[in-house]
């Protein structure tokens, strides 16, 4: 354990555009070298498309994909006597909540499209509707916790 104390957590500040700390998240998972204005109008591009599509609120459909793609628990590889056990363990919100970030936006990475703007926009729809891969990802993560339950003890 480290002697010093722990380090306050700093919240996420608001997006210039929708004053929303989970839109900041996301664009802050985005960036690539630094180039932040390129991340914001990757998502609002892709804002803009979830909202021509889905007639509906984008904020609302990310928090909704997100909420719907964060995950409960997760196995975490314990060493017990020489042998490794994936012992699951409960997630907090804030864990979960970028675990689900970070797997929307490796599934948008990962499918065919034109542009990144239109991959994330479709993978942030279907993960609204409980399709597509990083809701495949969450239930995979359920499914190995669910598998190593008797492994709880480990802990």
């Amino acid at each position: 354990m480290s002697r010093r104390g722990t380090a306050e957590k700093r919240p996420a500040m608001p997006d210039p555009i929708y004053q929303n700390r989970l839109v900041n998240m996301l664009v802050n998972r985005i960036v690539k070298n630094g180039k932040k204005s390129l991340a914001y109008s990757i998502l609002y591009k892709a804002m803009k498309d979830i909202k021509q599509s889905t007639q509906k609120n984008p904020l609302s459909v990310i928090r909704q994909a997100v909420r719907r793609t964060t995950p409960n628990v997760a196995v975490k590889a314990r060493r017990r006597g020489g042998s490794t056990y994936q012992v699951p363990v409960e997630i907090k919100s804030a864990q979960g909540r970028a675990l689900a970030i970070r797997w929307i936006l490796n599934a948008a990475k990962k499918r065919n499209g034109r542009s990144m703007a239109f991959k994330l926009s479709s993978e942030i729809i279907d993960a609204a509707r409980q399709t597509g891969n990083a809701i495949r990802k969450r239930e995979e993560t359920h499914r190995m916790a669910e598998a190593n339950r008797a492994f709880a003890h480990f802990r």
